[in-house]
C-alpha cells in the first residue's frame, strides 16, 4: 500500500479537544457496596452496546464483584485518550482504531465482533472511486471510516492527496452529507442509515466484505495499560462478564438486540438492521481462534496496513497489547 496515505497523529487529530465533554453519561449503572467500581466506555451502536446492555439488564456486574459506569463515546480514538489519563478503565474500539493499541497507548483485552458496517458513501450520480477525484470527502480520522476509505483508494490506484479530505466528527458528516456539503465519507452503519432515510438514492462505493481476502475487521474492547498492569484482579473480573455476556448474546441474539435497543432507546429493527451488518463470535470460537493464533494473525495484517497508510511507524508484534491469555484465563 502506498506510504502517501496521511500520517496525521492522533494528536493532530484531536488537538484543542477535550475528550470528557463529549461524553454523556449513560443513566443505567449499577451498584454494588463495596464492589469494585468500572469506568467502561462504549459507542452506541450494536457491536460497542450489546454487551453493556446484557450485562446491565441480567446483573452480570454485581455478579461479579463489580459496579459499572458506562459512558459513551462518538469514537474508538476519543476512548484511548480517556484511556490514557485516567478518565477511563475500559472501552470499546472498531478496527480502524486498532492502531492505537498497537503503538502501545492501550492493551486489548478481548476481541468483540467481525465488523461489516464501514462504507465509503457518495452522493447520486458519482459510481466510482476515481469520480470522487478533486472531490470533498468527510471521514472520522482515526477510526474504521478513515480505514475503509484509505482501502477503497488503494484499491483505486489513488490517495487521499486526490482528495478533498476533510475531517469531521460523526454527526457532522451526518448533516454535511444529508444537506450535499461534502461529495462522499468514509463512515459506517448504523449512522449511515440514518443519512440514507435523507438521501435514499446515495451510492456505497466500498464496503469492509470488498478487502476481507486481505484484511480483517476486528471490534475489540481495550483497557488502559495501567489497569491491566496494577488491577489484575479487576481486570479478570470484567473479562468475566464479557464472557458472560457474550455466551448470552450468541445464544440468545434477538433478546440482546431488544435489549440494545432499550439501552440505546432506539427501534428494535434499526439495532437488527445494525447487528446483521456484523459476525457475532461465540466465547467458544474466540476461545479457539485466540489459542490457535487466528486473531493474532488478524491483528498482523491490520498492522501491515497501518503502517502503509503511516499509523505506525513498523510492525508491531499483537502479543505485546493483545492480552488474549487473560481473557481466556477468565474462563477459570
Amino acid at each position: 500500500m502506498t506510504p502517501s496515505l496521511t500520517r496525521r497523529s492522533l494528536t493532530t487529530t484531536l488537538a484543542g479537544v477535550a475528550a470528557m465533554a463529549l461524553l454523556a453519561a449513560c443513566g443505567g449503572s449499577s451498584s454494588g457496596g463495596s464492589s469494585d467500581k468500572v469506568r467502561f466506555g462504549y459507542i452506541n451502536d450494536f457491536n460497542g452496546a450489546s454487551l453493556i446492555a446484557i450485562a446491565e439488564a441480567k446483573g452480570l456486574w454485581k455478579k461479579h464483584g463489580l459496579s459499572a459506569e458506562a459512558t459513551v463515546f462518538t469514537n474508538g480514538p476519543l476512548q484511548i485518550q480517556a484511556l490514557g489519563t485516567n478518565n477511563l478503565d475500559f472501552g470499546y474500539i472498531g478496527p480502524g482504531a486498532m492502531w492505537l493499541p498497537a503503538s502501545g497507548q492501550a492493551k486489548v483485552v478481548a476481541v468483540n465482533t467481525l465488523g461489516n458496517s464501514d462504507r465509503v458513501l457518495a452522493q447520486p450520480g458519482i459510481t466510482s472511486m476515481q469520480q470522487l477525484k478533486g472531490k470533498t470527502v468527510a471521514v472520522p480520522e482515526g477510526t474504521s471510516g478513515d480505514m475503509i476509505l484509505s482501502l477503497a483508494l488503494e484499491k483505486a490506484g489513488m490517495t487521499k492527496d486526490d482528495l478533498k479530505v476533510v475531517p469531521m466528527d460523526p454527526s457532522t458528516i451526518v448533516s454535511a452529507f444529508s444537506s450535499q456539503q461534502v461529495d462522499g465519507a468514509g463512515f459506517w452503519y448504523p449512522a449511515a442509515a440514518t443519512i440514507k432515510k435523507q438521501v435514499p438514492d446515495l451510492v456505497e462505493l466500498a464496503k469492509n466484505a470488498d478487502f476481507e481476502e486481505d484484511v480483517s475487521f476486528p471490534t475489540a474492547f481495550v483497557a488502559g495499560n495501567k489497569v491491566v498492569a496494577d488491577q489484575p484482579e479487576k481486570t479478570k473480573k470484567v473479562l468475566a462478564v464479557l464472557r458472560e455476556a457474550m455466551a448470552f448474546r450468541s445464544e440468545h441474539t434477538d433478546e440482546a438486540i431488544e435489549l440494545t435497543a432499550a439501552m440505546l432507546k432506539i427501534p428494535v429493527d434499526q439495532v437488527e438492521a445494525d447487528a446483521a451488518n456484523n459476525k457475532v463470535l461465540s466465547v467458544e470460537e474466540l476461545d479457539k481462534l485466540t489459542e490457535d493464533g487466528t486473531v493474532v494473525k488478524w491483528l498482523k495484517g491490520m498492522n501491515d496496513y497501518f503502517v502503509d497508510a503511516g499509523k505506525l511507524k513498523k510492525p508491531v508484534d499483537p502479543e505485546t497489547y493483545y492480552t488474549g491469555d487473560l481473557f481466556t484465563g477468565a474462563a477459570k
